[in-house]
Parts: C-alpha cells; structure tokens; sequence
C-alpha cells in the first residue's frame, strides 16, 4: 500500500488505526497521515511506528503526543493551530478514535471552537469482536472498562442487566479471572458469553461458554494480551405472558401496534414476531370492545 499527498482542508481528522495487524489501515488514513500539517496522537511512539512500516515520511512536521494526562495542556495549543488554519490529524494507540479513546475531549472543543471535524473510519475491537464473538449483534451496548473495585464493579453489572442487547465490556488480562466471576453472580453464571483476545494478532483467540465455565478457564489459564468480553441479552425464559400483555398494553396507549411489539420485544428478548402477534390480538380485541360500546 502506498500513501499519496492530498490537500487537506483546515480542520481535525480523527484517524483510526489497526489493533492488531499493521495492515488494517485505510488507504485514506494512510493519505491523511502523508498531508495533514500538523500530527498528534494517544501515543507517539506508535503513530512512528506506523507511519514507518508504510513508508510514510514524517518530514519536519510537528507530532504531539496527546493522551489522558496531558489533554488539558495540550488542548489549547492543538486548537491554536487549528485557528491558524492547519489541518491536524489526531491517531489513538489503536483502534478508533472516541471509543474508549482520549481524542472525545479533543474533538468536542473543536466542534464547540467551530472547526471542521471528520473521520477516517476503520479499525475497531468492538466491532471485530462482535463479528467473530458468535453472540447476537442486532443490538448491542459497549460499556467500556468496568470499574477495578469489585464492589464498583458489581454495582455497574447490575446497572446493565437487563440491557436488551449484547454487552461489550473491554478487560484487561490481570483483572478479566476477577471480572469473569463478578459476572457470573450477578448476571447469572449460566449467561453466554465470548472472551475475544489479541484480534486480528497471531494468536487471535475466542473462548465461547457460559460465564461459569469462561470464569474456570481462566482460573487455570494465564491469559495475555488485549481482551473484549462479550456477554448475551437477559435471557427471555422467565418472562410471563401476563407480564407482556401488560407491557403491551400500556405501550397501545400511545403507539402504533408495530412500535409497541418493538418497544416490548427490545425490553423483554421475545421474538418480535411472537410479541407483535400479541400486540395485533390485544389491538383487534380493543377495537372489538370499542364497536359494542357505540
């Protein structure tokens, strides 16, 4: 793959890059990297890294490191030069930019400072996760890093409990033994879950098993290298009929019948085309009632 100089527009582009394998990078990425006049990134030691396995010359451009602990300094002179009318790529370690990234306080003072912002999509761990997890993908919720204490942690397990929708969760390999079994009690140790490791790496690894079972490989394993859980829907077993009428019910008060299985389907995990069924029937028999009322 070979970059080529582009003319920039004045403006921050937020460039994603490869989590794993240097490959996955866009050529317009690439382009981006080659033309912008000034870089910054999450660290810069990779960014080079990068830019020299594409041959892309750095010349005498500036490149500012621009992570957690330096954003509020660095900031205010990353937006200077934005006012000067330079184009400034922003690159995160890897992956894309504002998904668990410090470039979110970034490119927000540049919207409210009035400057143009763009992407450059591409890599990211969430999404190659849920493409090779083997959990549902129709809905998900990423969560991010749970919190290190496990009472914390437990706290924001139960806040995600009955999330309609695939959770993602980003671990690290010392805590994940800990993480896996602060799941397992309070979402349920016989919940589906995949541990997605080192992606798009060598040894690329998913484990799929219920969270009881992932907990005890990790018992047993030491497992390296950067992880995402994933973690299915509450199961829809225990939810009674009576229970989703009611639901429905009340959702026909202000909705068409079609947005209320959908509003009832997501909170509960029944099939849609179960819950829109009842939804019809309890639509059909109000109108009924309504008739015979006149």
């Amino acid at each position: 793959m070979n970059s080529k100089s582009v003319n920039l527009s004045p403006g921050l582009y937020l460039v994603s890059t490869p989590i794993g394998s240097a490959r996955d990078i866009t050529l317009r990425a690439m382009d981006i990297l080659a033309s912008a006049d000034v870089l910054a990134a999450e660290d810069t030691r990779t960014l080079r890294k990068l830019m020299e396995i594409h041959g892309i010359p750095l010349g005498d451009r500036q490149i500012f490191a621009y992570h957690d602990h330096n954003g509020a300094q660095m900031r205010p002179r990353l937006l200077d030069l934005l006012a000067q009318g330079r184009s400034l790529a922003y690159a995160s370690e890897a992956g894309t930019p504002m998904v668990a990234d410090p470039g979110f306080d970034l490119a927000r003072a540049a919207r409210e400072a009035g400057f143009a912002v763009t992407a450059a999509p591409g890599a990211s761990a969430v999404i190659t996760a849920l493409t090779v997890g083997g959990l549902p993908t129709d809905r998900f919720f990423f969560a991010g890093f749970l919190p290190n204490s496990a009472s914390q942690r437990k706290t924001a397990l139960r806040g995600y409990a009955d999330i309609p929708g695939t959770l993602v969760f980003y671990e690290s390999p010392k805590r994940i033994g800990a993480m896996l079994r602060d799941c397992a009690e309070v979402l349920g140790e016989d919940r589906k879950a995949a541990l997605c490791r080192e992606l798009t790496k060598k040894f690329e690894e998913v484990i799929s098993g219920t969270l009881r079972e992932l907990g005890d490989i990790c018992a047993t394993r030491s497992l390296k290298g950067e992880i995402v859980v994933l973690i299915e829907r509450k199961s829809s077993e225990n939810v009674r009929e009576s229970d989703v009428e009611l639901m429905l019910a009340e959702a026909l008060k202000e909705k068409s019948v079609r947005d209320a299985a959908d509003i009832v389907a997501a909170r509960t995990g029944l099939a849609r085309r179960q819950v829109y069924q009842m939804a019809l029937k309890l639509e059909q028999e109000r109108s009924r009632k309504n008739d015979t009322s006149l």
